[in-house]
């Protein structure tokens, strides 16, 4: 119960862009399945929708239901005026350009859908979930509801070689750079990949939400096997625990192979461990003790030990939540 409405606008009959189409087309492809194939978002892609009265009926029936997610995405114009900001369609006209912010906005707000989550890339996106007219309740951002936008209220939203530069980052997270170690995208984790990407001087992205736990956008494989994750507390009993190496965990320290070797010499059962210790040095989680490297560690007879980062995952594993 996953479903995404997503939106990209080209043909503006007075102000054309190049590339919403395009990335509209990418995100819904993108957004369909995990990295592992299974299935993720039940998609409706609609590209150069051509009304107001259209577009407002899409976003209605998005966030009808009980969804456990529904997502809105759009690539296109953005408006600002005096009273709010505005998703622009085909048929603007002045004082009637499009669908409000502010309203869209209030549909999410009433949605029954437990994770309400809208992305825009459009100029003055950021002006989304901040309302000219903040009295009524409808209009503050309920629990539930994630906004990511890729600008500031202030700000355009910029295009190189055909496609919006947020949404190029946005991609590119969603297909692996925002993920953490267990191989899940957040909203969170998306906005910090993007925000690391773009530099102050340039357009900002703003995040906003209101939710007690985020939701997995999509999930990829994971850099490190959830097996060899759920070992730490294995090799480490406690948190503040080192593991012990000695030269039979080095596969290299065998009499087969034509080097120096020391004993004890190398172990089927140590080298499978330590090729697990790897793994999790790799991406930060363990480091050697009183060594550059693990291979020194193990010839060494040193030992390694768990970072800040693997003390996290540590705990995660512990509490059986990996």
């Amino acid at each position: 119960m996953r479903k995404a409405l997503v939106i990209g606008i080209d043909d503006y009959p007075s102000a054309p862009l190049n590339g919403c189409v395009n990335d509209a087309s990418a995100f819904s492809s993108i957004m369909e399945t995990n990295g592992d194939g299974s299935p993720n978002f039940d998609v409706r892609l609609i590209t150069n929708v051509a009304t107001k009265a259209e577009l407002k009926g899409q976003i209605k029936d998005l966030f009808s239901g009980d969804a456990d997610t529904a997502l809105f995405y759009f690539s296109g114009h953005g408006y600002l005026d005096d009273i709010s900001g505005y998703i622009v369609t085909p048929d603007y006209q002045k004082n009637d350009e499009g669908v409000s912010m502010d309203e869209i906005l209030t549909i999410a707000n009433d949605s029954k859908a437990k994770n309400r989550v809208i992305v825009l890339d459009c100029c003055h996106s950021g002006s989304f979930g901040s309302p000219k007219n903040a009295g009524g309740k409808s209009t503050h951002i309920r629990e539930g509801v994630s906004i990511l936008t890729a600008s500031k209220d202030d700000e355009a939203a910029m295009e190189v070689n055909g496609h919006g530069v947020f949404t190029n980052l946005l991609l590119d997270g969603l297909q692996g750079g925002a993920s953490d170690l267990r191989g899940h995208i957040t909203p969170g984790s998306i906005y910090a990949y993007i925000d690391q990407a773009l530099g102050p001087w340039g357009q900002r992205p703003v995040f906003k939400t209101n939710i007690t736990r985020f939701t997995s956008l999509r999930t990829v494989i994971p850099q490190v096997p959830i097996e060899i994750l759920r070992s730490l507390t294995n090799f480490f009993p406690t948190s503040t625990e080192q593991f012990d190496l000695d030269p039979s965990f080095e596969v290299t320290n065998n009499l087969d192979i034509e080097h120096n070797v020391v004993e004890p010499y190398a172990n089927e059962r140590n080298v499978q461990k330590f090729k697990a210790l790897q793994k999790l040095e790799s991406v930060g989680l363990i480091v050697p003790v009183h060594e550059q490297h693990m291979y020194f560690a193990a010839m060494n007879s040193k030992s390694c030990k768990l970072t800040a980062l693997g003390y996290h995952y540590w705990r995660l594993v512990k509490d059986k939540r990996i």
